[in-house]
């Protein structure tokens, strides 16, 4: 099968940790290079950022990442590009025409408007997962978000038009239900992680003595690091390590001077951006990975700790209740609640036989709901769905034709 992967602005060779580089670049390289181990052809479609970038760029045997010239050839933030979908999406029907995929898988809802335009002159399927949406971005942020006005209303048209929404979670599910978008319409299928890296045993960083607390993402307000910092004055003893951003962002500096009023500066450290390579070693040293952000569309993290057998406490937001089984893999809180957080994380941290046979669990889980290939293999049976669906219309058509004619 030929499929073609739209993402465009998470590529898969961006460098991941960056403002807009995180969980969907992982997703999208990861999903990819799984469809091509079991004999697909991928080309992952993504905007061109630099005037150096090569046209096509082989990322792994059968896969391969075209970037689409869209807009000026420089880093813009995702927020930004929505007035040069309609470039992308003549490219992509351009493209299309010469050589049609067998099925167009649009990731992010930019994508997908990029991807239903290009299929509407050439009639390749669509498959779209959203990643996040914007009526749970604007419900949380609100003011904040930076979204264009549109997004929404673009949302609800995809979610419509497009052969199937892949959701990630039950939780998305449920919020597009309050779209009023159809159960029919959508098929869930998580997100995977790396279960070849991502393992109980390996090498361990050295994060010193004591219980530790690793919280690790992208360095944004919402991600819910404050929460942890706050809650570390009802953990005694225990030390936060912090990966992600760099010196001098303004989320670590906010951050840095909360721990700072807290009282809890001398317990909380900055690693500063960790190399993806890195985060299995530094995740299997925590005696804990915390992961409390106020929303969440599916969380990597926590699946990601899951796999390297370290018990995951995490807000009870999104995919999380998914993955997270509490009192069996880890616990789950409320979001934006240092009190509650505390609480668990000394229940957890009193008891070593409780948090060993938490991370058993949680190792056994990933490995065998949460691997890559597993996940794909649901992913193409989607697929199959979509394209026999897209068989059976046309042989109807093509029999009303012939009754027509009779």
């Amino acid at each position: 099968m030929k499929i073609a992967m739209v993402s465009e602005h998470a590529s898969p060779l961006a460098t991941v940790g960056g403002t807009d580089a995180g969980g969907q670049n992982v997703h999208v390289a990861a999903l990819s290079l799984a469809l091509a181990a079991q004999g697909h052809e991928v080309a992952v479609y993504t905007r061109r950022e630099s005037p150096f970038q090569q046209d096509e760029v082989v990322f792994a045997p059968g896969v391969t990442v075209v970037h689409v010239p869209a807009g000026p050839a420089m880093v813009l933030a995702k927020d930004d590009l929505l007035p040069w979908m309609p470039d992308f999406s003549r490219w992509l029907a351009t493209r299309w025409t010469a050589t049609p995929p067998d099925i167009a898988h649009s990731h992010f809802w930019m994508s997908g408007l990029a991807a239903l335009a290009a299929a509407r002159d050439t009639a390749v399927p669509v498959a779209h997962t959203f990643h996040a949406l914007g009526t749970v971005k604007r419900r949380h942020q609100g003011t904040a978000d930076t979204s264009p006005r549109e997004r929404v209303e673009i949302e609800t048209f995809l979610a419509r038009h497009v052969d199937v929404v892949v959701a990630t979670c039950t939780d998305e599910v449920a919020e597009l239900d309050r779209m009023r978008v159809s159960r029919n319409r959508t098929a869930i299928v998580p997100c995977g992680v790396d279960v070849r890296a991502f393992t109980p045993v390996g090498p361990r960083e050295e994060l010193g003595p004591g219980p530790v607390l690793l919280s690790i993402g992208r360095p944004v307000p919402r991600k819910g690091v404050e929460t942890v910092i706050r809650a570390l004055r009802h953990v005694p003893d225990a030390t936060l390590v912090v990966a992600g951003g760099e010196p001098g962002d303004p989320e670590v500096n906010r951050l840095s001077r909360i721990a700072g009023h807290h009282g809890v500066v001398e317990r909380v450290r900055f690693l500063g951006r960790v190399g993806r390579d890195s985060v299995p070693a530094l995740m299997r040293a925590a005696s804990a990975v915390v992961s409390v952000p106020w929303y969440e569309p599916f969380g990597i993290v926590p699946l990601e700790a899951m796999a390297c057998g370290v018990p995951v406490v995490a807000s009870a937001v999104g995919g999380h209740l998914d993955t997270v089984l509490p009192g069996v893999t880890g616990l789950l809180v409320p979001p934006r609640d240092p009190e509650a957080l505390g609480c668990a994380l000394r229940h957890l941290l009193a008891d070593p036989l409780l948090t060993a046979a938490y991370g058993a669990a949680a190792a056994e889980r990933a490995r065998s709901r949460y691997g890559w290939d597993g996940v794909a293999a649901e992913t193409l049976a989607v697929y199959a769905d979509v394209l026999s669906s897209r068989a059976g219309t046309r042989r109807s058509r093509r029999g009303r034709t012939r009754a027509g004619a009779a």
